[in-house]
């Protein structure tokens, strides 16, 4: 048999997973710890929560500290030893025996309390185990985790349950006070090697969450249901496969039982036995650390009793042996990693502190340390196990940057075998840990293109592709003209995406996606995406640039509305007008004219080729190319109201022709004139149907008014968009040539209504020599000289023609008494040649007539303009020569006779001040009547020199001057100070000189302005 166990071991994966190291003791390094030097009197070694518990048969209990080191001791069980022990949440429970007591004695201490007289625990409950009269050995006990259930196993095959246990413990109730013992199991012939406590699981939602007892004998398993619905029966068998003793325990998540046998290793569940793992050899004792199955093998000795019988009798006989074999094995990874052998038997195998400890008889402790766990993963890489790894990687629950990790390397590891499908399982399991480059470049090759395609498409399912990453994918796709997963790519994406484009993403880049679609060639895709995510731009571009399918682009434009249409028909426009050109300018006109939801038309689903209307339309150009608005940037429809799914919007029901007034701003029509310089004859028709749906203007005489906008900006806004409308409807009506669109430009330059440019209209009818519209703009804008020159200079073109010359007649008799200055012009026009003198001879004796009644021109000046050339003669202006030299005689005679008249009386002025002035003069006065009251002067009388008399009573305060010439010199007083204020203002003085020369100085000379003297420097 022992070669049997050798051969079996030998057949399994072994790794050196533990490290072994002897424990020494601290105060004497070069031998083991002191507590442990008589091996041979240890009872039972446990774990605690309050450190590691040790009990020998001389009845005592120590905790040690993790140097072995006892922190505490007492005697549990005085005279006796201790057999069992069970620790929970600082209680502890022991059982022993004592010289005083026939039969096993139940013991239960507080480890967190100190008795003040014995500084051991304090005693809860001590009582005698004796479920019958005659006494029977306990073989094992097991606690609850929660303290309510001890279950006790005897040699006899009872199994003693004690419910309640924690609620037993009260400080006021007896010190014998424990739960009545109840037999939950009985096998006569097979005493019990094991129990175990199977302890609910820490997820509510098990399927089972009672608590159940696994009770284990030489030949079989039991399971007990403790607590829980249908707790309390009988015990149910499990297996016909028993144990020997202390070759069973719970595994680490107490849900398992492992038995120990010679033939394998078994693990029983709820539902019973799982799959053994077949580890062949003799087994004296087991325990489970962590996941780890450890087992001790017996001492190699043969021996011809059963090994049950043989183990249970060597336990109570406490036999010797020579050598034990302590085999660490995982059970769920199914690999041994740790085998030892040990001169003497192993005597106790402990878990504590995260290390295991093996105790042998000759007191030698052993610590095995479990290495890293990139130390063991280390070695399977070393060994190409990656599968073991993997596993090993879930039992310690690693992080999944772990996991991630053993995956790169079992790909790299395949890659370099030439396994690429297998290589690529692997990398796909490392999506999210692993830069994808370094997975795509291991791929590009052609040969490896299917795998990458694997590979990309899960890195977009999972929502961590980037651009670049899409890209490629759709490149393959392409490469590989693989339509229909790059169908099965694009909509199935786009289906799963709904979760996500709630939350505002995308399981790809969109933008590439379409641009590579675009690229390779599949419209169809590209437009797909464009309109599931709503991208009307790209939509757009799609089927307008790449598809040529311009009736689904002009009823995707429709059903957008006004917003969406207005950035898009400014880009695409002109391509739509060449393609369609009557659907086009009727949904451009609509998109002008109407607020809110565009009107449905009928438009065409598929193109259809129309030919535009041939005419010269390079004279026009120029004006386009100033009014043209440049396109507006690309916006993104991307955010729609909500349960919008990405289609456009169903298109509302308007009526047909029905003017539209909302708040809503509508487009200007001036941003899509540059879509029409190929078409001329439908950009008419768009002028014309906006200037009279959108405000309400045409070229007939009644004109439906509208109300516009209420603020300022929105009609400057307004205004400039009807004049350029009307300016482009004008230049197109004259480039036309017909004389129907001619009559329509005359209507228009004559409208008062229509908001035509005047200065441009001049221009444009300057351009195309448009005469009837040169004439009325001239007349409009005031410029008569103008329209008098322009038949002069008709006139002067064809000598011939007489018809000019008799439009300056009756243009002069319109403008001329408005405007006189044109009459002169007229005159030299007509004596310019002598034809012209000779057809309207009569028409200039009537201007010079007109002339001299007006006094427009002085005599000298229509002299000098007769006389600047040979035409006019002497003769032709003789009577009326004489009759203006005549009035300047008789003007020039009165003049005289106005300056001997001024002249007598300023020396009459100056006599009678020179009179004044001489002293020696006499002044007599022969005034007889008051000047004041007319009536006769009496005394008393005031005289003054003035030759004015009053009575004394009629001059008020004494007044010492001439009231009637005071108030006269009063006024000369006061125009001398006005004058002599005017001389200051010299800005005023030059301003009137501007605009009469001559005049101004000669009136400032008359008033003395020029060398005034100040009455100030004069009273001086």
């Amino acid at each position: 048999m022992a070669n049997a166990s050798a051969v079996a071991a030998s057949a399994l994966r072994q790794f050196a997973f533990f490290d072994a190291h002897p424990v020494k003791d601290v105060h004497d390094l070069a031998s083991s710890p002191e507590i442990f030097k008589n091996a041979s009197e240890i009872s039972t070694i446990v774990s605690s929560s309050a450190g590691l518990l040790t009990a020998d048969i001389h009845g005592s209990v120590h905790i040690l500290s993790q140097d072995f080191v006892s922190s505490m001791s007492w005697i549990a069980h005085l005279g006796g030893r201790v057999t069992h022990m069970a620790e929970r949440k600082g209680v502890l429970v022991t059982v022993g025996e004592e010289v005083a007591v026939r039969g096993s004695l139940i013991k239960v201490w507080d480890l967190g309390k100190t008795d003040k007289k014995n500084h051991a625990p304090v005693l809860l409950r001590s009582a005698k185990v004796q479920p019958s009269n005659k006494p029977h050995p306990i073989s094992c006990i097991a606690l609850s985790y929660t303290l309510s259930f001890l279950a006790i196993g005897l040699a006899d095959g009872t199994v003693l349950l004690y419910r309640h246990l924690d609620q037993s413990l009260s400080p006021t109730a007896s010190l014998t006070a424990l739960p009545k013992a109840r037999i939950v199991h009985e096998s006569p012939s097979e005493p019990i090697t094991g129990l175990g406590f199977r302890e609910p699981p820490a997820d509510s939602d098990a399927k089972d969450n009672n608590l159940h007892l696994f009770i284990v004998t030489t030949n079989s398993v039991y399971l007990y249901h403790v607590s829980g619905r249908g707790s309390g029966g009988s015990s149910v068998l499990l297996d016909e496969i028993g144990c020997g003793l202390g070759c069973a325990a719970m595994d680490w998540r107490t849900e398992r039982i492992v038995l120990a046998r010679d033939e394998a290793v078994y693990a029983y569940g709820l539902q019973g036995r799982e799959p053994p793992y077949a580890y062949e050899g003799y087994k004296s004792s087991i325990l489970t650390h962590h996941n780890y199955v450890v087992v001790v093998s017996p001492p190699t000795t043969g021996t011809s009793m059963s090994p049950a019988t043989r183990k249970l009798g060597a336990a109570v006989a406490g036999g010797d042996s020579d050598a034990s074999k302590v085999t660490v094995f995982d059970m769920e990874n199914k690999v041994i990693g740790y085998t030892g052998m040990f001169a003497e038997s192993v005597r106790e195998v402990i878990s504590e502190w995260g290390n295991i400890y093996i105790l042998t008889n000759d007191g030698q402790l052993t610590r095995l340390a479990e290495k890293s766990t990139s130390a063991k993963l280390a070695m399977l890489y070393a060994k190409a196990l990656y599968p073991l790894a993997l596993s090993l990687a879930q039992t310690q629950h690693l992080d999944e940057s772990y996991v991630a990790d053993i995956h790169r390397q079992q790909g790299d590891y395949l890659y370099a075998k030439g396994d690429w499908d297998g290589a690529m399982t692997c990398y796909v399991k490392t999506i999210g840990w692993v830069k994808p480059s370094y997975v795509v470049r291991k791929f590009l090759d052609a040969q490896r293109i299917h795998n990458l395609v694997t590979y990309l498409q899960e890195l977009h399912a999972l929502g961590l592709a980037n651009a670049d990453h899409t890209t490629l994918l759709l490149n393959t796709y392409t490469k590989l003209k693989d339509v229909a997963r790059l169908d099965s790519f694009i909509k199935t994406e786009s289906l799963r995406s709904d979760a996500a484009e709630s939350k505002g993403e995308l399981p790809f880049d969109l933008d590439t996606a379409i641009r590579v679609c675009r690229q390779a060639g599949y419209f169809e895709h590209a437009s797909y995406l464009a309109k599931r995510y709503g991208r009307h731009e790209e939509y757009l571009r799609v089927m307008i640039e790449d598809a040529e399918k311009y009736g689904e682009a002009l009823t995707y434009l429709r059903h957008l509305g006004a917003d969406a249409a207005e950035s898009n028909l400014a880009r695409y426009g002109r391509a739509m007008l060449d393609n369609l050109p009557e659907e086009t300018t009727q949904l451009l006109i609509d998109l002008c004219t109407i607020s809110g939801p565009l009107t449905t038309a009928d438009v065409c689903d598929t193109a259809s080729q129309q030919s535009s209307t041939p005419a010269n339309t390079s004279s026009y150009l120029s004006y386009l190319a100033l009014s043209r608005v440049p396109a507006p940037e690309d916006k993104e429809e991307e955010s729609k109201a909500e349960g919008e799914e990405g289609e456009p919007s169903e298109p509302a029901k308007t009526q047909g022709n029905a003017l539209a007034l909302s708040e809503e701003k509508r487009p200007s029509p001036t941003l899509y004139f540059a879509h029409f310089v190929d078409h001329p004859s439908y950009f008419v028709h768009f002028l014309e149907s906006v200037a009279e749906r959108r405000w309400g203007q045409s070229l007939s005489p009644l004109q439906p008014s509208l109300p516009s906008p209420n603020s300022n900006e929105e009609e400057d806004s307004k205004k400039r968009d009807q004049a350029a409308v009307w300016n482009t409807l004008l230049e197109l009506y004259l480039d036309g040539g017909s004389q129907e669109q001619q009559d329509k430009a005359l209507k228009i330059l004559t409208s008062d209504t229509l908001p035509c440019d005047k200065t441009h209209a001049l221009i444009l009818c300057s351009s195309y020599s448009y005469t009837p519209g040169l004439v009325v703009l001239w007349e409009k804008l005031g410029m008569y000289e103008d329209v008098l020159r322009f038949w002069m200079g008709k006139h002067n073109a064809t000598l011939s023609d007489s018809s000019a010359s008799a439009e300056v007649v009756q243009a002069l008799a319109r403008y001329g008494p408005s405007h006189p200055h044109l009459y002169e012009l007229v005159l030299r026009f007509f004596t310019s040649t002598p034809e012209l003198l000779t057809r309207h001879q009569t028409d200039v004796e009537k201007i010079l007539e007109h002339i001299e009644k007006e006094r427009i021109m002085p005599p000298l000046g229509v002299v000098q303009v007769l006389s600047r050339n040979g035409v006019a003669s002497v003769g032709l202006v003789k009577g009326w020569l004489m009759g203006r030299i005549k009035e300047a005689r008789e003007e020039v005679q009165t003049d005289q006779q106005l300056i001997n008249s001024y002249r007598l009386e300023t020396n009459a002025k100056l006599k009678q001040v020179a009179e004044l002035e001489d002293p020696m003069h006499a002044k007599v006065f022969s005034v007889t009547r008051c000047s004041q009251c007319n009536g006769q002067l009496d005394l008393p009388s005031v005289h003054f020199m003035c030759n004015h008399s009053y009575h004394q009573r009629c001059l008020l305060d004494h007044d010492t001057e001439c009231p009637l010439c005071a108030r006269q010199h009063g006024v000369i007083q006061e125009i001398r100070r006005n004058n002599e204020r005017m001389a200051d203002q010299h800005e005023l003085f030059l301003s009137d000189v501007r605009d009469n020369g001559f005049n101004a100085v000669a009136n400032g000379f008359g008033k003395g302005v020029m060398n005034m003297t100040r009455l100030e420097d004069v009273a001086a």
